[in-house]
């Protein structure tokens, strides 16, 4: 039976995919990945992404926002813009937004400002939010309980931290985005029995593309690059964790995934 997947964290636009990026969307479609939700990270991303989902129309959907690693380069000109991006029917998402005291490639105080820039323009759209949050849990869940009676949705996307992190993001009732990481035996088996205190109208499905290549994948691209194509081991392997079918995990997750992004 072939699956119907929703994969909501797609970086098509990265040149990764420049030289096939035609066969990449094909190779998902065959494997049962119908709908691709692209992620913008910057306002130039966006707009290439918004541009691809022009290209791919019947299968991509695009967010649209600033990444915290770019937070020091925003500007109320990049907002005004972003406003008029998320008028668009192919733009379902305000973001890659959130905080990042990992790199801190941007300063910890402006990234906090751009980001509650934008779950204002959230809330003013309507639209959810597609959130990253590395090593910030605690302050990400309190900017966000400032806002979260007015928040549509949101989603924490490519989940990796610990059962403290997870609790303080479902007591606020958001989204959990799992992608590759679950396959790295190295690094995100703790993820494993976290799985099961996910609701499954909580839970979605990414490759995180071209990056996060599962290590369960045989055989692996020798290129060890990330495609659609892949998200399969990461049904695959949260199924065997919850003792479920692939076939259920896979229907849940596609009917989350379409009510969060009204799709």
């Amino acid at each position: 039976m072939q699956l119907e997947l929703v994969d909501i964290g797609v970086n098509l636009g990265d040149s990764a995919f420049d030289k096939d990026r035609d066969d990449v969307v094909e190779r998902a479609l065959e494997a049962g990945v119908s709908t691709m939700i692209l992620t913008g990270t910057t306002l130039e991303e966006s707009i290439a992404c918004l541009k691809l989902t022009e290209q791919y129309k019947d299968y991509c959907y695009t967010t649209a926002g600033i990444h915290p690693h770019y937070a020091k380069d925003a500007t109320d000109q990049h907002f005004n813009e972003l406003k008029s991006l998320y008028a668009e029917d192919k733009v379902v998402a305000v973001g890659e937004a959130g905080l990042d005291f990992n790199r801190d490639f941007s300063p910890r105080p402006i990234q906090e400002q751009v980001f509650e820039k934008q779950i204002e323009l959230a809330i003013e759209t309507g639209l959810p939010l597609f959130c990253h949050e590395r090593d910030a849990s605690k302050r990400f869940a309190d900017i966000v309980k400032a806002y979260r009676d007015d928040i549509a949705d949101l989603v924490v996307h490519c989940f990796t931290a610990d059962k403290e992190s997870l609790y303080r993001y479902l007591d606020l009732d958001l989204h959990i985005g799992i992608t590759g990481w679950v396959c790295d035996e190295r690094r995100g088996f703790h993820l494993h029995p976290l799985l099961r205190d996910i609701p499954a109208n909580r839970l979605m499905v990414e490759t995180d593309c071209p990056y996060l290549l599962p290590r369960t994948l045989k055989p692996k691209p020798k290129s060890r690059r990330n495609e659609p194509a892949y998200l399969g081991e990461v049904i695959s392997m949260i199924a065997s964790q919850l003792d479920k079918s692939v076939e259920q995990v896979a229907e849940e997750t596609t009917r989350t995934a379409k009510a969060f992004f009204r799709i």
